[in-house]
């Protein structure tokens, strides 16, 4: 069925059910942002295939809301569907509530399927919805007309020893332990995929690019309760729970056990499903309070900087020698957007404990690469040729940590216009490296920082300038970020972002710099502890897109000394051609 099928299929089953409209949002039972291909049910049904946005379908209108990294690509992929683009934080947008609100009549009904609702979600379109005689209910109306949506992977879950973790099961679960007596709470559940696998030192491969697995954590103050497929545990996955004292269960069982839960006072996620509160809520309270292991697994310990640190020589070696590939190889050899990204993931997996890549790999040639997240094809995707500028973000998942890296390079002859944006952009990525900033400093309080070189001339990034990133975990990692929207969450040592900052004229190209960094403590003074950004990428910026004019003598500085410390790690690893061309992009600027 094309997607214009879809929708009236559906809008069949709604006329079915009374119901006057139905959202589908971009969620597993899990609150996954890339998810398990049976849980993809907004791309199934609109053909957009972003990691965020959600459609509502009412009786004879559409609409899908997504947010500006995706605005390029959605456009492009609804067209035909019958679905209108929302653009999400644009003036002139409505809510997606206010939409549904106006759009049908009074003591109308809207449904969703709770296993795919958070909690938090639930309860605004409640409120909302209520105070204009509008009923919200669970039907997952959509099972009626995807049949064949595939079944769960039988992938093994296998350990995530300490050498790499830093820290053991036991040692985490008492962690956990003390923050539910600070919170009073007997009971807490653990939803998230990231959070159950960093609990249990497991990882697994049933989404793709997240080594993560389908489970549910239940911790009260004498038992551990993984509920998974049992099957998939490996032998010493399973020693490992044992040793650990942490019980093991099927998945199925999960919803069946919180029924045994009477007056506990639980603590849960309020971004967990609304079917694990349906499920608890006549007979427990609640403490709807973040999963205290999510923050501590933001904070990375020595043990996990220490990983990040050598898979990036591994990726950095990598990535060299696929930039001295495509630079030397464009125009000469057929190659496509979709074969490039094949081409750096066979340079990547010749690195040591190299799992896979940590998302699919965004090659944007020309014009291309003002689409922000960009996927091309494996048919269909443009030629390369040794001609204009080309965006390659990609990432790599290694046993001892996680890589993310955005490079931007001249295959040929760009404009001026081209190279001082692209300098704008590596000034604001140069800039938010070098900061010193106050213990108590969050994310929104940087983002300035990098977008200021481009705000000065009237451009601005519609997308966030760092997110989180996982220790062999999940690319995009909270609670921490930095960008414009106010996220209460202090920058603490030991986490990790990316610093990426971009710029993209539509229809023409994009342009986008980025590295990862690490907080840690600078020093203390009388006015306090401040922290500074430790890069922990490494791979050398393209010089012939730079106009050493725009730069500063300390962020020239920076440069020349981020180039020396890629000349010494990854120098040691090259020969011959490859490396002389190394040597010489990393010569000071």
């Amino acid at each position: 069925m094309t997607s214009k099928e879809k929708v009236a299929a559906l809008r069949e089953e709604m006329q079915k059910n009374n119901v006057d409209a139905f959202i589908v949002y971009s969620a597993d039972p899990h609150m996954s942002e890339y998810l398990p291909e049976e849980w993809q049910e907004r791309a199934w049904l609109s053909g957009f295939l972003g990691s965020a946005g959600f459609v509502v379908v009412t009786k004879d209108k559409a609409g899908l809301w997504t947010d500006g990294r995706y605005f390029t690509q959605a456009a492009i992929e609804l067209e035909g569907s019958g679905i209108d683009l929302f653009k999400d934080g644009m003036e002139g947008t409505p809510n997606y509530i206010d939409w549904i609100i106006s759009e049908i009549p009074a003591n109308g009904k809207v449904a969703v399927n709770a296993l795919a609702t958070a909690h938090a979600n639930w309860e605004i379109l409640t409120q909302r919805l209520n105070s204009k005689n509008i009923m919200l209910v669970d039907n997952p109306l959509l099972k009626q007309i995807w049949v064949n949506r595939g079944t769960p992977s039988n992938n093994p879950i296998f350990v995530h020893p300490v050498k790499w973790a830093g820290k053991s099961v036991t040692d985490k679960i008492a962690a956990i332990r003390q923050k539910m007596e600070e919170q009073e709470a007997t009971v807490h559940i653990i939803s998230s995929l990231d959070d159950v696998a960093w609990t249990l030192n497991l990882r697994g491969s049933d989404v793709q690019s997240n080594p993560v697995f389908l489970g549910y954590i239940i911790i009260t103050k004498n038992d551990a309760i993984l509920f998974t497929g049992l099957e998939k545990l490996e032998v010493e996955a399973r020693k490992q729970m044992d040793e650990s004292f942490v019980k093991m269960m099927p998945y199925e069982e999960f919803y069946n056990h919180l029924k045994v839960f009477k007056n506990e006072k639980v603590l849960v996620s309020p971004n967990s499903n609304q079917s694990i509160f349906e499920a608890l809520k006549s007979d427990n309270q609640f403490i709807k309070a973040p999963v205290p292991g999510n923050l501590m697994k933001a904070q990375k310990n020595e043990t996990e900087l220490e990983g990040f640190r050598k898979v990036m020589v591994r990726d950095g070696v990598a990535m060299v020698k696929f930039l001295y590939w495509l630079t030397h190889s464009a125009g000469k050899e057929a190659m496509n957007e979709y074969s490039i990204g094949e081409k750096l993931r066979r340079f990547r997996a010749e690195g040591e404990n190299f799992v896979g890549e940590s998302f699919g790999s965004i090659v944007g040639y020309k014009d291309n690469g003002a689409i922000m997240h960009y996927s091309a094809k494996s048919e269909g995707s443009k030629e390369v040729t040794n001609d204009a500028s080309i965006l390659v973000d990609s990432g790599g998942q290694y046993l001892e940590g996680t890589t993310d890296i955005t490079r931007t390079l001249a295959l040929g002859t760009v404009s001026e216009e081209f190279k001082r944006n692209s300098t704008l952009v590596l000034q604001g990525m140069i800039r938010l490296s070098m900061v010193k900033f106050p213990k108590g400093t969050k994310g929104v309080h940087l983002d300035a920082i990098a977008r200021l070189p481009l705000w000065m001339e009237g451009k601005d990034f519609n997308h966030g300038t760092g997110h989180g990133v996982g220790s062999f975990m999940n690319v995009h990692e909270g609670p921490q970020n930095i960008r414009k929207d106010m996220n209460p969450q202090d920058l603490l040592v030991g986490m990790v972002c990316s610093n990426e900052p971009g710029y993209y004229l539509e229809g023409d190209y994009g342009i986008r710099h980025e590295n990862l960094i690490a907080v840690k403590e600078a020093e203390k003074t009388i006015h306090g502890t401040f922290y500074e950004f430790e890069t922990l990428t490494l791979c050398p910026f393209f010089k012939d897109t730079i106009v050493k004019e725009i730069l500063s003598e300390s962020e020239i500085n920076w440069l020349n000394s981020y180039h020396k410390t890629c000349e010494d790690k990854l120098a040691p690893f090259l020969e011959g051609d490859i490396k002389e061309w190394f040597l010489n992009l990393v010569s000071p600027l």
